[in-house]
């Protein structure tokens, strides 16, 4: 719940008296008197939720009342509903055929009851108010203590801002787009990939869209839906050469509609997949051990979310998990890192109107010139640190209960240039493509696999690398970033980032960057 502040002011006056005025006229002396009080303004009325989507599931503002208040029969301190509808669905072209389209649906709600810093939940796949109460007794069981009333109307919070943001706003919605719409794109894609570059001899393409929404209501009062679209498109491709056979691929993804897949998107999906691919008969082992690691702007962002990301989300530093629990305030990196993680970026995939609690996303430095600033917070950790959340609270699904996460991780530009941070290296390698990797969240100790970079030698990129695994713990490879270029790139493919057997949609970014020291393993030097 948001506080707005009133400063009233009272204003005194005094009257000086210069010059000559008739008798009559002359003022009286004025005794000096506290002014009157200046009326109180009153805030502004909260404006009304209103029920819209899921009015046609038969949920209403009476049916919310009365699961929270059921939910805060035994004396939680919050609850909250959360809601959701999405349909998702899937069309494969191989071999330039359609092997594989389907749709699926989930529909269900779950309760949250929080009682200090325990959590009960359940949830149902059943709307109806009896379902919705039995599963908000079975989350009520966490508390022990008198019942309380649960909001017997809801408004709508729009946030800081004073606005709701609308940051994925289609000019089509997805459940408008027929299959026969998606057909021709796939075709068009296979028959492009094959052109490009006679080794191709097999293409694959997975066009995945959803279309939905979600609905939270609090016993705070406050209630809000949000539509959620998402679509991805990947093109994976075979090559033979001399008896050699490789694959590789690529990605676009985002909260956009059917218009996001125009020609020059399509055409950088087509290039960058049989690009990716056909390097790879040039490429080798890199020689093994300490060096110097350059990693490209862009897919190197999933380095900076999976080995560091993680340990500035709040829950892991509450339960003193994160090697990032004590360093509020202090310097974890060079001066010229900045990272933020950011959930306002229009269309992106990582991108969100509001969190799974029903706060709108914010833009949030976490680090900034090399000084931790704050975590990723949702609000039992927020409480816990007494700070406002941060619009982080997410989940995959009703099935789960939220959790601080990230959505859209990146680092900001630094002074340096690209080609400048190249040339500083005499040995080392370039890091441009990632796929596979290992962390270990808190300690941030890693391990990733390198699919696509290239030798640097002398301050040039030489030889097309692969099958190179990167080694480190994550915040040590922080402190040793000493070069940050101003080419910040966002990956444009369709990240997951697991946590706690959730999977949440994210983003990632990053400029070009030298880290001082990490070990590569590929062949012994």
């Amino acid at each position: 719940m948001h506080r707005r502040d009133f400063l009233q002011a009272g204003l005194g006056a005094s009257i000086a008296v210069i010059g000559c005025t008739p008798p009559d006229t002359i003022p009286k002396p004025v005794t000096a008197q506290t002014p009157p009080p200046v009326p109180k303004a009153e805030p502004p009325a909260p404006t009304p939720a209103k029920i819209t989507y899921f009015a046609k599931f038969g949920i209403d503002a009476a049916m919310l009342s009365q699961t929270l208040t059921a939910a805060l029969s035994k004396g939680g301190d919050y609850a909250d509903v959360f809601i959701q509808h999405k349909v998702s669905r899937v069309m494969a072209l191989e071999d330039g055929e359609v092997n594989r389209a389907y749709a699926s649906v989930e529909l269900g709600a779950g309760v949250r009851v929080v009682k200090g810093d325990q959590t009960g939940y359940a949830y149902t796949e059943d709307l109806t108010l009896d379902a919705l109460t039995n599963a908000a007794k079975t989350a009520a069981a966490i508390a022990d203590g008198p019942a309380t009333p649960g909001p017997q109307s809801f408004r709508a919070d729009p946030g800081p801002a004073g606005a709701f943001p609308d940051r994925y706003r289609l000019v089509r919605p997805w459940e408008e787009v027929k299959p026969a719409e998606k057909l021709p794109l796939l075709t068009s894609l296979n028959e492009r990939t094959y052109k490009v570059d006679n080794r191709i001899k097999k293409v694959s393409l997975n066009l995945s869209d959803e279309y939905g929404a979600v609905l939270i209501a609090d016993s705070l009062g406050r209630l809000v839906e949000d539509l959620q679209p998402m679509t991805y498109l990947g093109l994976s491709c075979v090559a033979e050469d001399k008896g050699q056979r490789q694959q590789n691929g690529y990605a676009v993804a985002g909260r956009q509609g059917f218009d996001f897949y125009n020609d020059e998107r399509m055409g950088r999906l087509v290039r960058e997949a049989v690009a990716r691919t056909t390097i790879l008969f040039e490429a080798a082992q890199p020689p093994a051990g300490e060096m110097q690691v350059v990693m490209a702007a862009g897919a190197s962002g999933i380095l900076l979310h999976e080995a560091m990301g993680h340990g500035m989300e709040a829950d892991f530093n509450r339960k003193n998990i994160s090697i990032y629990s004590d360093k509020i305030g202090k310097p974890v990196a060079n001066s010229a890192v900045t990272i933020i993680d950011d959930g306002t970026r229009m269309g992106d995939r990582g991108a969100i109107n509001v969190d799974d609690e029903g706060n709108v996303a914010q833009k949030t430095t976490l680090v900034e010139k090399g000084i931790l600033a704050t975590y990723l917070h949702d609000s039992i950790s927020a409480k816990h640190y007494k700070l406002q959340t941060t619009g982080s609270g997410r989940r995959e699904s009703y099935k789960f209960a939220p959790l601080p996460r990230m959505r859209s991780t990146y680092m900001a530009n630094g002074p340096s240039k690209k080609e400048e941070i190249i040339a500083s290296v005499k040995k080392g390698i370039y890091c441009s493509n990632f796929t596979n990797g290992q962390v270990k969240i808190g300690a941030g100790d890693f391990t990733f696999y390198v699919k696509n970079g290239y030798l640097i030698e002398d301050g040039k990129l030489t030889r097309p690398i692969t099958d190179v695994n990167i080694i480190g713990n994550g915040p040590k490879v922080l402190e040793k970033v000493d070069m940050v270029a101003d080419d910040l790139a966002f990956d444009e493919g369709g990240w997951n980032c697991g946590k706690d057997g959730q999977s949440v949609p994210v983003s990632l970014g990053m400029p070009t960057v030298r880290v001082a020291q990490i070990t590569v393993g590929g062949k012994k030097a």
